[in-house]
């Protein structure tokens, strides 16, 4: 079994079509199965969710700006969803946080009182990768549970997946920056999360750019959902 990331950075467009960014995610996707993708080779789930209907291969596609990625595992059974956000400014942004996002949510995305983009799209790409996983609608969003926990021992709010799940669930968040040559300072410019079904695995991050392009891409928080105990089976079983 493999699992793993493929990224691709494009800078020759200011905001790629969505025929360009469907053409460049069959060109990652087939280099990932490691097979020429048609078009005609995936089918789509009722609620439109993309899947391959020859091969017990699941896989994953989101885009913004210039990137474009794909997340792919090769095991029946197992589930994958990515989202992938670039930092920028968006109408009614709080309006939409307050709407779709829970509680502690809102809470989270208050820093002294002002509104944290960063942390806005943090939370979003997390829900969105769980949608996408589920196969779910972007309309499902203020159903999906909540993925910031209060902690009142520590007066803190931590990431967690507020629900129990029937299957090992296991989200992951990044970071990509480039980095400023003049100050060395990092310049956040996407925020990505990856979500798995299945026995704990980390995937490969591979850059598939057509070009050398890459952007610095760190890993800042992983969440393991419960799962539970109604679908634990006790050891003495």
């Amino acid at each position: 079994m493999s699992y793993s990331l493929g990224l691709s950075l494009l800078t020759n467009f200011e905001k790629m079509s969505k025929k360009h960014s469907s053409s460049e995610a069959i060109r990652i996707l087939s280099i990932l199965d490691n097979r020429k993708i048609n078009m005609d080779d995936i089918s789509k789930e009722a609620g439109g969710r993309p899947f391959f209907h020859d091969k017990d291969t699941d896989f994953n596609i989101s885009h913004s700006g210039n990137m474009v990625i794909v997340s792919h595992v090769t095991k029946n059974g197992y589930r994958v969803g990515c989202d992938i956000e670039k930092i920028k400014p968006r109408k009614n942004i709080a309006k939409i946080a307050a709407d779709k996002f829970s509680v502690s949510e809102n809470k989270y995305l208050y820093t002294d009182g002002i509104f944290n983009n960063i942390n806005f799209f943090k939370i979003w790409t997390l829900k969105e990768s769980y949608i996408k996983l589920q196969g779910l609608s972007v309309f499902d969003m203020s159903k999906v549970p909540s993925f910031i926990k209060e902690n009142d021992q520590t007066n803190s709010l931590d990431f967690s997946f507020c629900a129990d799940t029937n299957k090992p669930l296991t989200f992951r968040l990044y970071e990509l920056s480039n980095i400023n040559p003049d100050t060395k300072t990092e310049n956040t410019e996407y925020i990505l999360a990856e979500a798995f079904k299945g026995d704990y695995l980390q995937p490969e991050l591979i850059w598939l750019s057509p070009s050398s392009l890459t952007l610095d891409c760190k890993m800042i928080a992983e969440i393991k959902a419960a799962v539970s105990p109604a679908h634990t089976v006790s050891p003495n079983r």
